[in-house]
């Protein structure tokens, strides 16, 4: 810890410390009055003084965030990122410096010397709420500009604007704790990783561009014109390779990059916590990496998760009509269809899909609340006609919307089908197979947000498994990989590969948290003669794919290990431990929803000049 200069003093430097704020003149020598031993400008922290330093003589060091003139003292919050505390300038004991400090502007960095004395009046919300410093002299560091917005916790800045300034915004404590958050998720990450032996390896940004996922960013090579490198989706053939290296577990905390439309969980540069290991089932991976989450919410939250639950692809989406379930609260799919066709109504009879959802304890909506819910399932994103309902009143009593079609022995029907009890509301939609599960499965996301049953401070996660190995595209008329083309047929499916490829499932898996998607994998195909059938059913001729993927394909004629791996998105993991819907605060600087930082004003135009060097002219 530094210690304050007791040196002598002259009385000029004395004189400097109170007036340097008011009239900055001869900073070089107010530098050197303020030196302090052991090269530090400060003794403590802002966040660190409490109760049992009271006495002590102490240097700060921060910004000031605000001042508040009572006549007789002036009191000044020094922030730095520990925290506040509170300097008191009296009138009474140094007039000259109350004055001066009351010339000071928001944001000035400052340097004060003082003694710490507790607070008549403490504020419990500070860490150090309970002290103030008496300050004896202070020095300007540098003078600051008005803010375009208050660095405070709730401030008038709106996301366009602090996304201008974001160094500023994160002065903020939100930001900041975001970000201090970030680094502790980071840190106990590595921290188990590295006591399970794996090895951190950094693998190329610059690398070649492939035809399958999303879009690649691209760089022009001057050096080679006409030729592009590709900036990585992942890296998932770099990581193999370290498998047929030898390098057995292999991690990377990576920047990778996709050229996709942006929301709020999405950014065109995110982080991943990229894993890979050799000789392993799909059960060593899974408890590997089941372990690491429960060591981060352990460190990060203090909460202990328990084993993690699993759940095959095709239950999430019949119970809950998507990949990603959140099991927080239950609400799940009811298949109507044989309960409710044959009863002349065209809706239901004409539909592929009729599905229900009960909702608990909604029984007494309103008609004004039911029509809104119709309302919002007909918005072009989700595209249903319609809205059909049937209460279960708390007396007992049923009714719905469609009572002329169906009667009172019908209804009991569906609602024992949906397990509704007194006081529940059954909500049903129909149509489409593929879009009215889908619609069902955001309308039950909805319900939970309106009933207050998507607690942020509550974690649910499990496993999801066994995924399809291909989805068929209409528009491309071809088969595509579900995961990545790298993907291993689970062992007992290889022999549908040849005659009914849809049926195939794959050795994949995916963690899901609250409904979030954080880290998905896969053991991986390791031998050649499977991997270049796999390449044949996505439409890769032989050509193609040596082209493509020939240096994966030689590497494994030199003895590639059974493997697999997992690769987590931090940026999201960082905004669940945090409670926070987007992934923006979690990232020191991101970009707006077009792709671009504000701040820097990028992407943007480069020089003719550039460009010709570059041979794009």
């Amino acid at each position: 810890m530094a210690v304050p200069y007791d040196g002598p003093k002259s009385s000029i430097c004395r004189i400097l410390l109170f007036f340097i704020p008011v009239t900055p003149l001869f900073p070089q020598l107010s530098y050197f009055c303020s030196a302090k031993t052991n090269s530090m400008l400060r003794t403590h922290t802002c966040g660190e003084l409490s109760l049992r330093d009271v006495d002590k003589k102490v240097t700060l060091c921060g910004w000031l965030q605000r001042s508040r003139d009572l006549g007789g003292m002036t009191f000044v919050d020094l922030r730095d990122r520990y925290g506040i505390t509170q300097l008191v300038f009296n009138m009474e004991t140094l007039p000259h410096l109350c004055e001066a400090a009351r010339k000071l502007g928001r944001e000035y960095v400052l340097q004060v010397e003082g003694v710490v004395a507790e607070r008549s009046s403490k504020n419990a919300k500070l860490s150090t709420g309970d002290i103030e410093i008496l300050v004896s002299s202070f020095v300007v560091l540098n003078e600051a500009a008005l803010p375009p917005f208050t660095i405070e916790e709730n401030t008038d800045g709106g996301d366009d604007l602090r996304m201008k300034y974001r160094y500023l915004d994160i002065r903020r404590a939100p930001v900041r704790e975001a970000l201090l958050l970030r680094a502790r998720v980071a840190a106990a990450a590595r921290n188990y990783l590295t006591r399970e032996g794996f090895v951190e390896v950094e693998t190329p940004v610059l690398i070649k561009s492939t035809p399958e996922g999303a879009r690649d960013f691209v760089v022009p090579s001057r050096m080679n014109q006409g030729e592009f490198y590709a900036l990585p989706q992942s890296p998932q053939t770099f990581k193999q390779l370290l498998m047929v290296a030898g390098m057995d577990k292999y991690y990377q905390i990576v920047k990778c990059f996709r050229d996709e439309d942006l929301r709020a969980d999405r950014q065109p540069e995110f982080t991943q916590i990229d894993c890979e290991m050799s000789f392993v089932t799909q059960e060593d991976i899974l408890n590997t990496f089941e372990g690491m989450i429960r060591q981060l919410f352990q460190d990060v939250k203090g909460v202990d998760i328990g084993t993690l639950p699993r759940m095959t692809y095709a239950d999430a989406m019949e119970h809950y009509g998507n990949d990603k379930p959140d099991i927080r609260f239950g609400m799940q799919l009811k298949d109507l269809g044989p309960l409710v066709k044959g009863k002349d109504f065209k809706v239901f009879d004409d539909a592929e899909l009729v599905v229900a959802i009960s909702v608990k304890g909604a029984a007494e909506y309103t008609r004004k609340q039911l029509d809104e819910l119709t309302e919002w399932v007909k918005r072009p994103q989700l595209g249903m006609t319609g809205l059909v309902y049937a209460r279960y009143g708390s007396d007992g009593s049923m009714k719905s919307s469609v009572d002329k079609f169906y009667g009172p022995e019908e209804l009991a029907k569906w609602m024992s089908h949906c397990d509704a009890a007194p006081g529940d509301l059954v909500l049903i939609l129909a149509g489409n197979e593929g879009k009215t599960r889908k619609a069902m499965s955001e309308l039950r996301l909805e319900m939970g947000d309106r009933l207050g049953l998507r607690d942020k401070n509550t974690f649910n996660c499990l496993w999801v498994v066994d995924f399809p190995l291909l989805e068929w595209s209409e528009e491309t008329a071809r088969w595509h990989a579900m995961h990545h083309p790298f993907t291993s047929p689970k062992p007992e499916d290889f022999n549908l590969l040849e005659n009914d490829p849809g049926k195939v499932r794959a050795n994949a898996y995916d963690m899901v948290i609250n409904g979030v998607e954080v880290g998905g994998g896969s053991i991986r195909i390791h031998d050649k003669t499977v991997q270049q059938q796999m390449f044949s059913l996505l439409g890769f001729s032989a050509d193609e794919a040596q082209a493509q993927f020939g240096f994966l394909m030689n590497a494994f004629e030199f003895g590639a290990p059974p493997h697999g791996g997992i690769a987590f998105g931090f940026d999201r993991l960082c905004s669940l431990f945090g409670g926070a819907d987007s992934i923006r605060d979690y990232i020191a600087f991101p970009k707006n929803n077009s792709g671009r930082d504000v701040m820097i004003d990028s992407p943007s135009p480069i020089s003719a000049e550039q460009k010709k060097e570059l041979g794009l002219h």
